[in-house]
């Protein structure tokens, strides 16, 4: 074993395992409301989110978008579809293939959620001057095309 400091790890200055604590520090306490409130877990809310922007996508379209996998994108969408708040729809040409979207339940759960999520956004950004905002993003962005450079993991588009 190299004892040498600079081989040392330190998981409270790795920017990798900051990111993750932060980001699940962030999603646990928008998903606390949700849980209370609407009875849906983070899974389930990250679905709806999705198909709330691109309605009519198939499940491994959801999994793509939300870097879920694909058994956990099945399990919470089987349970979105039992509680009636997503439909599925087979494709008339491929049967393999459906399409999901929100039923009029599940559009008014993303509508109640929604502001409430971009409330909590706006708190979070509250602590920031709108030029840390703003380079916030730039940085988040960057990482993503490092982290990710064969897709976007998100739209990279300022707006």
């Amino acid at each position: 074993m190299n004892d040498d400091a600079g081989d040392k790890l330190r998981l409270d200055n790795f920017l990798p395992y900051r990111l993750s604590v932060l980001s699940n520090a962030v999603s646990r306490k928008i998903a606390d409301m949700y849980e209370r409130e609407f009875d849906i877990s983070i899974w389930q809310w990250r679905i709806l989110a999705v198909l709330g922007e691109s309605d009519g996508i198939t499940s491994t379209e959801v999994a793509a978008r939300t870097l879920m996998d694909k058994p956990a994108v099945s399990r919470a969408t089987a349970s979105l579809i039992d509680r009636g708040l997503v439909t599925r729809t087979s494709d008339v040409a491929d049967r393999r293939k459906s399409a999901l979207g929100l039923s009029t339940a599940g559009r008014e759960v993303y509508n109640a959620v929604i502001p409430r999520a971009l409330a909590y956004e706006q708190e979070l950004l509250a602590a920031l001057s709108p030029e840390d905002a703003e380079a916030l993003h730039g940085l988040l962005t960057r990482l993503a095309q490092i982290a990710s450079p064969e897709r976007d993991l998100w739209d990279m588009r300022e707006g």
